[in-house]
């Protein structure tokens, strides 16, 4: 049974890893929320979205969705107008030390809204999940698909835990605001070059 574990781990971990528009908004609100807890919705939202997927790949809907010629159009072009935007808003933030201002900006129904638009609008994740993870659970059956997909699940909770703690302990170390204003540019600067990238693969789609 350790072996369907740990190579679930393996490749939920090698996926998660990269920089990318998920992970830079969840690092960001714990390190701009005013408390911990006030980030945990952002947290919570990205790993069920990424509980989700993992489940359609396993359950075979993958096959559907990366088959389908219109369906991927839809998510290549939502997604890259999706990250011209998040890139020209994040962009043009500015990092403020007044805490109470910034939980306005980012009200619980808007952290929600946007951590479930970067993890489910980013055809380029999706596909990686439904491209890595789906074919991967295939050599299981049982109760192995299923220790399986747990350690894809934990891997994602995890990560994303942990970026938003090392989010905060970077926002509580930073008080100048630099650090939040050098990383909010090369933030964006990651956000349109992944639309750029979804731009090229759509026309070549």
């Amino acid at each position: 049974m350790l072996e369907p574990f740990i190579h679930g781990f393996i490749l939920a971990l090698g996926l998660i890893l990269p920089l990318g528009v998920q992970n830079i908004f969840v690092f960001n609100q714990g390190a701009l929320q005013p408390r911990f807890i006030k980030a945990l919705p952002v947290v919570i939202t990205a790993s069920l979205c990424d509980t989700l997927l993992i489940l359609v790949s396993v359950l075979g809907v993958s096959l559907l969705i990366l088959g389908s010629f219109w369906i991927k159009t839809i998510l290549i072009g939502g997604g890259f107008i999706f990250l011209i935007y998040m890139g020209w808003t994040t962009w043009n933030s500015k990092p403020s030390n007044e805490r109470a201002e910034i939980a306005k900006k980012f009200s619980l129904k808007k952290q929600v809204l946007f951590a479930a638009s970067v993890s489910l609008l980013n055809p380029h994740a999706i596909m990686d999940t439904m491209g890595v993870i789906g074919p991967g659970s295939l050599r299981y059956e049982g109760e192995e698909k299923v220790i399986f997909v747990f350690s894809c699940m934990v891997v994602s909770w995890s990560w994303f835990l942990g970026l938003a703690l090392i989010g905060r302990m970077s926002g509580k170390l930073d008080k100048s605001g630099n650090f939040m204003f050098v990383l909010n540019k090369i933030s964006a600067l990651v956000m349109w070059g992944a639309a750029v990238y979804l731009g090229l693969s759509l026309i070549n789609h």
